[in-house]
């Protein structure tokens, strides 16, 4: 579908890809990885035309449809979230006036005969065709279902787009791609606004999609569950594997260490073929072995070691003092701001030693939880208190709202360091990656990952024993997400952190605050339990929604008697869905074998063959089939 062939991207002597190859097919599904700046975003880029490459070429199918997410993109403004969705279908109520124009120019028209009669009657056919597959659910209900699957409330969607946060807007970008109907999406970094929830439910909807995905994701769990093929990009070449993430990183871990053997087993060899031709090349007996082996080390092909990007942040938290055995308690904490309470009477208890989660859709009130921690904001009602010998290393969630876009790299530290830190933050920029001139670099220019590490490298001046982190994997690459994920392990004092990736996440707390509808829920256990509970809760709460009536006539039964009538009730829904996902795929089946069938006879057709009738008959079943495939992604969704 898309090759990229040879394609050079050079600024100046800096040579960022160096004449990289690989062939995007129909269906891939592939995560496009490696460190921040080695160019994923420009290879996107070049796809989309933006830019173009100092040589080699991009080629794509005439009339592909790409749906492109950068990573900073523009809002739109000025209507509700549902009209801003919709208006990406403007296109068929233009078709539509179209078609009623064309039908009223025929009215008038008596040259049945001519060419230019039988040329408007082609189009018509072509409009008729292209709204007939365009048919099925409204504009309204498809952007609602994409508007909820990506966390928004019904009552939401009537507000205006300005009164959302960035990354509320940024979902409806997201949504408007996806209901663009594209043959291709470009993905980078989508899950940055998104939480929990939203990406389970767009990890379904990814695996479901029928075009193909070129996805840029530090998620870990994101790109093992969505992808199956993983081109990493490294200092300026590509290696391209046939596998999710995962197992890539073990396959990469392979063929580096069967390269390695490779290259010391060749290097003794030509080590001790060297040594031969040096003890003998004046021996005059030994000649024709000499010339043998001067000649067989001039054809030999030499191994090379790819060449690996091996830097990496070295990342250590000072001891922390002991604080408390409370190191924040919340009492019927009411918290928000004079135009909105974001949640009421939270009972919120944080022990020393603790690592802390805090999850939730965005807008719940994490970060404002965060603020209240911090002393930034009094809570509305009830009681915040912060414990004894308490001290708190905040890290932000946009760091750019921190740091002084005016500064260098060097000053923001410089300005505030103290005592010997001073003499040491030269060592400590290069543990975070800044070496050479990046210390002179202005805030202003950095990468939102230069931002995030400098950011972390301003919390570990000083000594803290609780660590509150707002988000502090966004913008991070996988291996810095890992060390630092380590590093938070290591730490011997209190953690309390807002994210939203599972792999960061599990593992590493032991205690969740859940933030939904207002109120804030403690759960106890890691983030994998905290999941399957969710679950369990969503299947439960259709199951009681559709059960209602029939429970309000049921007489009084025992608590044990209820929770086992719940447990076969539970089942037997389950049971029902997984009856309909399993027609659905026989359905599927059929309808995507019949349209192979008529493909292949549209491809070359004879002439008994009805190509008008062939060709109804296949967008009849596209539909048909969009329909069904749609169903099947929801009901996964009950499943999951």
């Amino acid at each position: 579908m898309i090759s990229i062939s040879n394609v050079t991207v050079s600024w100046g002597s800096f040579t960022l890809l160096d004449g990289i190859s690989f062939h995007i097919s129909d269906n891939d599904k592939i995560g496009l990885v490696g460190k921040n700046g080695a160019g994923k975003s420009t290879l996107m880029k070049l796809i989309t035309g933006e830019i173009a490459p100092t040589s080699g070429s991009v080629d794509k199918p005439q009339g592909i449809r790409i749906g492109y997410l950068p990573q900073i993109m523009e809002h739109h403004h000025g209507r509700s979230v549902i009209e801003e969705a919709v208006s990406v279908f403007d296109y068929l109520k233009e078709m539509e006036a179209e078609l009623n124009e064309l039908t009223l120019k025929l009215g008038d028209r008596t040259d049945y005969e001519s060419a230019e009669y039988a040329k408007i009657i082609d189009h018509m056919n072509e409009l008729n065709d292209r709204l007939s597959l365009e048919s099925g659910l409204s504009p309204e209900a498809q952007a609602q279902k994409v508007l909820f699957g990506l966390g928004f409330k019904k009552e939401e969607l009537d507000r205006p787009t300005e009164t959302f946060s960035q990354g509320w807007n940024m979902r409806i970008e997201l949504a408007k791609i996806l209901l663009s109907s594209p043959d291709v999406l470009l993905l980078d970094e989508p899950t940055n606004h998104l939480d929990i929830e939203s990406i389970e439910w767009f990890e379904g909807y990814l695996k479901a999609f029928r075009g193909s995905v070129l996805l840029v994701s530090h998620d870990r769990k994101f790109l093992d569950n969505v992808t199956t093929r993983t081109v990493e990009i490294m200092l300026g070449h590509i290696h391209d594997y046939k596998v999710p993430y995962s197992q890539y990183v073990g396959l990469r871990a392979e063929r580096i260490a069967q390269q390695t053997a490779a290259y010391e087993n060749q290097q003794r060899m030509i080590e001790k073929t060297e040594d031969f031709i040096n003890r003998f090349r004046y021996k005059p007996t030994k000649s024709n072995q000499v010339q043998s082996r001067i000649k067989a080390l001039e054809k030999l092909d030499r191994i090379e070691i790819d060449d690996v990007d091996s830097s990496t942040l070295r990342l250590k938290f000072p001891p922390a003092q002991r604080s408390g055995d409370i190191v924040f308690k919340g009492t019927d904490l009411t918290v928000g701001y004079p135009q909105k309470t974001v949640f009421r009477d939270a009972q919120i208890e944080i022990k020393r030693g603790e690592n802390v989660a805090l999850v939730g859709r965005n807008g719940e009130g994490k970060t404002t939880l965060m603020r209240v921690i911090m002393g930034q904001l009094d809570p509305i009602g009830g009681e915040a208190k912060v414990g004894h010998n308490v001290s708190i290393g905040y890290y932000a969630q946009n760091q750019e709202d921190i740091l002084d876009p005016f500064l260098t790299v060097f000053s923001t530290l410089d300005n505030i360091a103290v005592g010997d830190m001073r003499t040491r933050l030269r060592d400590i920029l290069g543990a975070f990656l800044f070496k050479g001139e990046d210390i002179d670099k202005k805030v202003s220019v950095l990468s939102g990952g230069e931002k995030a590490r400098l950011g972390m490298a301003k919390l570990m001046l000083s000594s803290h024993n609780v660590l509150a982190l707002d988000e502090p994997t966004n913008h991070m690459d996988i291996r810095s997400k890992d060390v630092l994920k380590q590093a938070l392990k290591d730490f011997d004092g209190t953690l309390i952190v807002v994210s939203h990736d599972r792999d960061f996440l599990e593992g590493l707390v032991d205690k969740l605050y859940e933030f939904r509808d207002g109120k804030v829920k403690e759960h106890l256990g890691g983030i994998d339990e905290f999941l399957r509970v969710r679950r369990l809760e969503n299947l439960q709460e259709l199951e009681r929604s559709a059960s209602a009536p029939e429970k309000a006539k049921a007489e009084p039964q025992t608590a044990q008697a209820q929770d086992f009538r719940k447990f076969k009730q539970l089942s037997r829904e389950q049971k029902k869905v997984q009856n309909r996902v399993d027609y659905l795929e026989k359905e599927i089946a059929k309808k995507e074998g019949r349209m192979a069938v008529i493909e292949t006879i549209l491809a070359n057709p004879s002439e008994k063959d009805d190509i008008m009738e062939l060709t109804r008959e296949y967008l009849e079943l596209k539909r048909g089939l969009d329909d069904q495939t749609g169903e099947w992604t929801e009901l996964m969704e009950q499943l999951i």
